[in-house]
């Protein structure tokens, strides 16, 4: 339990006939989950000392690489300079007697033992035996490198050499000794066995696609490593890259060619799987630890718990027979939880009798006011209409609703609310004493009247109820005038059955409420066929929700001063398959109170939106928002899924409210307005005018447009007072910087009259009806036209 809520599904322990065996199993996962841990812990550390280890191993295989050849390159700088400074030499160099330059370089390079040596004259000629492509790149190697450079790494077909310059100077530079040392097999492997581990030393170069690769495909191009080389990443500091024969510590040194510019690089890698290899008996020993330290927790929580639950084992048993109607008293043992368990248990077991009474009588009857409840009233009920119909008698149904209970719950609070429905059980109780008095539930009663000889004893106790109710009760304190409605049904003409007579009753009263309140009604044939038409009303809206029934027709909104079309109001039309046409005065109230207008909106809301994404980008679309649909959770979710589904401009949206949506909680809908005003949606207030607080809404949120209701623009050029009242509004908008739309406008009096007071917008059949939305483009095509 959680709170004192069960856990969720996904989180709650299997289910165990025995309490033994889930604490053992719960023991047992506990440290399982602990093992667990600290196995995931030392696998980190493990992995981390590893990656350490080797990246350490790299960085100084690295330096060692860089160290060799600074002493060769060294070494080989000075045997190039002991030619270039003999007399001989130079003059031959300086004469340009190639066979003695020539058998000059042979003895050079079997002295300094490198493959490839060569003599470059300030013509770019080379003297020497090596490869054409070799010696194509040692031809132009001394003008090439730059700065104090003397050195650089080149790539041929035969592969990579590192290239050293000597300068001959006679005073002045006359040539260049040049050695050329491929980095090979030999060379790798020399490297490879100075590391303290048997690591892989690749030569890479890059290829004709500009991606770096090895000369024996070994190591193919990855995007991952051609972004390490290009970034420089991992000079001097190893890294982990995934190459085909798995993920790898690697060191890049990028070996400078001609120009600054690398044209090789070398790659130290070492395989992780190995860097681990030597951990693995590590590992294993901790997996055996822990499994043998989950059979010794298995068998020693086994233990525990048979110890802990062979007294619960008892009360188990003593708890069956109790069930099966026995009478059993638990030995008590010792002082602690379980003991008091068994105390408590034998107190149950003591009173059951005295407890089945009270539930026999709690279940037939109300605990807050004492009355029957609606099992007991519906049995009555039941067997009144069976005798009354061996007796051809009737029987009365009197269904009684509190009027403003619900405020004062809400102002009073629910002990006063309480207070008060038991106050209201005495009083019926007391004023029906020839009947059956009954709390239905909530503040709904019902009371139940057989056939007796005064006929108008149903009006005359209906009338009674309703002025005792309207005086002023005092209950905790409280002067409440609490006031009710009445619904009387009488069998056998309304109803020869309970549920029946029951729903007339309720049929009725819903009529008295409808009416007003504070009335009594009896049941009429119409209210049935009223009801049944509504329900029936409901289920076909439910099945044009689901089959497509419904449809948007928009009515233009003229802008007065751009002299266009500025924006369409999206209206729902529904098209019944056998009715045909239904009118929204007819269905949309039934949506509101079946709560079927929040689905219906969300559809209005996404249709109109797909619709106008493709009109002009400075028309908009109005979409109208019942109170009900505004204040549901979701619909911010909804408006933000229309806009993205449909591609429209947040600004080419207008939400039009009416003041109702401020009724209830106005700091959740001014929260909602600004949400909405968050995504880029345009506000309206719609029926402007026609509340209680417009102004006070107007203060609480910067609306973008105010529509003027048609009850004002009705009457705007022939009544004084409505044209004044236009006029404060027009100037009231124009103040706080919002927009206005004048709704209704059928005749050009009212058009003059509202452009002369500054009226922004107008919409009505003046400019044009409601179009379907396939009429919609050719409208605004034929407005632009015209205008042009």
């Amino acid at each position: 339990m959680i709170a004192g809520r069960p856990l969720p599904r996904a989180v709650r322990l299997p289910r165990f006939r025995h309490l033994s065996t889930r604490l053992s199993v719960l023991y047992t996962a506990l440290f399982a989950a602990a093992l667990i841990v600290v196995a995931v812990v030392g696998q980190i550390m493990i992995l981390n000392h590893a990656k350490q280890s080797v990246r350490a191993e790299l960085a100084t295989s690295g330096s060692v690489y860089d160290r060799i050849w600074a002493l060769r390159a060294r070494a080989l700088a000075s045997s190039g300079d002991v030619l270039a400074r003999d007399f001989g030499f130079r003059s031959a160099v300086a004469s340009g007697d190639r066979a003695t330059i020539a058998s000059a370089v042979a003895n050079l390079r079997e002295r300094a033992d490198v493959p490839n040596a060569f003599v470059v004259d300030q013509s770019g000629e080379v003297i020497g035996d090596g490869p054409n492509d070799l010696r194509s790149i040692v031809s132009g190697l001394p003008t090439s490198l730059t700065g104090d450079r003397a050195d650089a790494t080149v790539m041929t077909r035969d592969g990579a050499y590192r290239v050293l310059a000597s300068p001959i100077m006679a005073p002045i530079k006359i040539g260049s000794v040049v050695f050329a040392v491929p980095l090979d097999a030999k060379e790798i492997a020399a490297l490879q066995r100075l590391s303290a581990i048997p690591l892989t030393a690749t030569i890479l170069h890059r290829s004709p696609a500009g991606h770096w690769i090895s000369s024996d495909a070994r190591v193919p191009s990855t995007p991952a490593l051609d972004t390490m080389i290009a970034e420089g990443v991992s000079d001097t500091t190893p890294t982990t890259i995934d190459l085909p024969d798995g993920r790898v510590f690697a060191l890049v040194k990028r070996l400078k060619g001609r120009n600054g510019v690398p044209e090789a690089v070398l790659l130290l890698s070492y395989p992780q799987a190995k860097a681990l290899a030597s951990y693995r008996t590590l590992q294993l020993g901790i997996a055996l630890a822990g499994v043998l330290g989950l059979i010794v927790v298995l068998i020693g929580s086994r233990r525990l718990a048979e110890s802990i639950t062979r007294p619960i084992t008892a009360l188990d048993a003593a708890a069956k027979a109790l069930e099966e109607g026995g009478s059993i008293q638990v030995a008590v043992a010792g002082s602690d939880e379980i003991g008091r368990l068994a105390e408590s248990f034998n107190l149950m077991s003591a009173g059951i009798a005295e407890r089945e009474h009270r539930i026999t009588h709690l279940a037939f009857h109300d605990s807050l006011t004492g009355l029957p409840n609606r099992t007991y009233f519906r049995q009555q009920l039941e067997a009144d209409l069976t005798r009354a119909a061996k007796m051809r008698g009737k029987v009365i149904v009197l269904c009684l609703d509190l009027d403003g209970f619900k405020g004062v719950n809400d102002t009073l609070g629910h002990p006063v609310g309480d207070s008060l429905l038991h106050r209201v059980g005495g009083i019926l109780a007391t004023l029906a004493v020839d009947g059956l008095v009954a709390r239905l539930g909530g503040d709904e009663f019902a009371i139940i009247l057989t056939d007796r000889d005064d006929a108008d004893r149903p009006r005359a106790l209906a009338q009674l109820i309703l002025d005792k109710l309207r005086l002023p009760m005092s209950v905790d304190g409280h002067q409440i005038g609490c006031g009710a409605s009445i619904g009387i049904a009488v069998s056998p003409g309304d109803g020869d059955d309970p549920d029946t007579l029951l729903k007339n009753a309720d049929l009725a009263l819903y009529r008295a409420k409808r009416d007003g309140r504070g009335v009594f009604r009896f049941f009429e044939p119409a209210l049935d066929a009223a009801a049944r038409k509504r329900r029936q009303l409901e289920l076909d809206l439910r099945e044009a929700l689901q089959t497509g029934q419904f449809r948007l027709n928009f009515q233009p909104i003229f802008d007065l001063k751009a002299d266009r079309i500025g924006g369409f109001e999206a209206l729902l039309r529904w098209e019944h398959p056998e009715r045909g046409n239904v009118p929204p005065i007819d269905f949309i109230p039934v949506a509101e109170e079946t709560g079927l207008i929040v689905a219906i909106g969300e559809w209005v809301m996404l249709e109109a939106c797909r619709q106008a994404v493709s009109w002009p980008g400075h028309v908009r679309v109005a979409v109208n928002v019942s109170p009900l649909q505004f204040r549901s959770s979701g619909f911010s979710n909804v408006v933000f899924q229309a806009l993205s589904n449909s591609g429209l401009a947040p600004q080419r949206l207008e939400v039009e409210i009416t003041e109702s949506v401020f009724l209830e909680d106005e700091g959740s809908v001014v929260a909602l307005l600004h949400r909405l005003r968050a995504m880029g949606v345009r506000i309206a207030l719609d029926d402007f005018g026609t509340g209680y607080s417009s102004l006070s809404y107007l203060r609480s949120f910067p609306f973008d447009k105010i529509k003027i209701d048609k009850s004002f623009v009705d009457t705007v050029a022939q009544d004084a007072s409505s044209a004044a009242i236009v006029r404060a509004i027009l100037d009231l908008a124009d103040a706080l910087h919002m927009e206005t739309t004048a709704e209704g406008v059928e005749d050009n009096e009212q058009l003059a009259r509202l452009r002369g007071q500054g009226c922004g917008s107008i919409q009505g059949y003046l400019f044009s009806r409601p179009i379907e939305a396939g009429m919609v483009a050719d409208m605004i095509t034929e407005r632009m036209t015209a205008a042009a």
